[in-house]
C-alpha cells in the first residue's frame, strides 16, 4: 500500500485530503506543522510527502528539502493558496508537483495515481 505523509496545518483541509486518499486507498499519516513531519520521514518509510507550503515553524520547502536529504526515494507533491509560493516551490524543486488551492479533491487524487502509475509503468521497462 503506498504510504503518503500529509503535512498541512489548518485543520480542516488536512481531514479533508487524508479521508479523500484513505477513500482512494492510500495509507494516509497527516500532521500539522512541519517540525512534526520531519522525524516521521526519519523514522519511517513514506512513498508521497504531501505538504503545504505556509506552515508554521518549518514551512513545505524547508521540510521538502530535509526529506531529500533524509528520504530520497519518497516522492514530493506540494499545495498552496499562493502563487507566488508556488513559483518559488517549483524553483526549488522542480521535480516536485505544485496544486494550487482549491483543487477539487478528484484532482489531487488523479495527480497520486499519476505519480505512482509513472512509477510503476517505468519500474517495469
Amino acid at each position: 500500500m503506498i504510504r503518503i505523509l500529509l503535512a498541512e496545518d489548518e485543520q480542516a483541509m488536512r481531514e479533508y485530503l487524508a479521508r479523500a486518499l484513505e477513500k482512494s486507498g492510500y495509507e494516509v499519516v497527516s500532521v500539522d506543522r512541519g517540525t512534526d513531519a520531519a522525524p516521521l520521514l526519519e523514522e519511517s518509510h513514506f512513498d508521497l510527502l504531501l505538504t503545504d507550503i505556509v506552515m508554521p515553524e518549518m514551512d513545505g520547502i524547508e521540510l521538502a528539502r530535509h526529506c531529500a536529504r533524509v528520504s530520497p526515494k519518497t516522492e514530493v507533491m506540494f499545495i498552496t493558496g499562493f502563487s507566488g509560493v508556488a513559483l518559488r516551490a517549483g524553483q526549488s524543486m522542480p521535480q516536485a508537483k505544485v496544486l494550487s488551492k482549491p483543487f477539487h479533491l478528484k484532482d489531487l487524487v488523479l495527480e497520486v495515481e499519476r505519480l505512482f502509475n509513472k512509477e510503476a509503468a517505468s519500474g517495469q521497462l
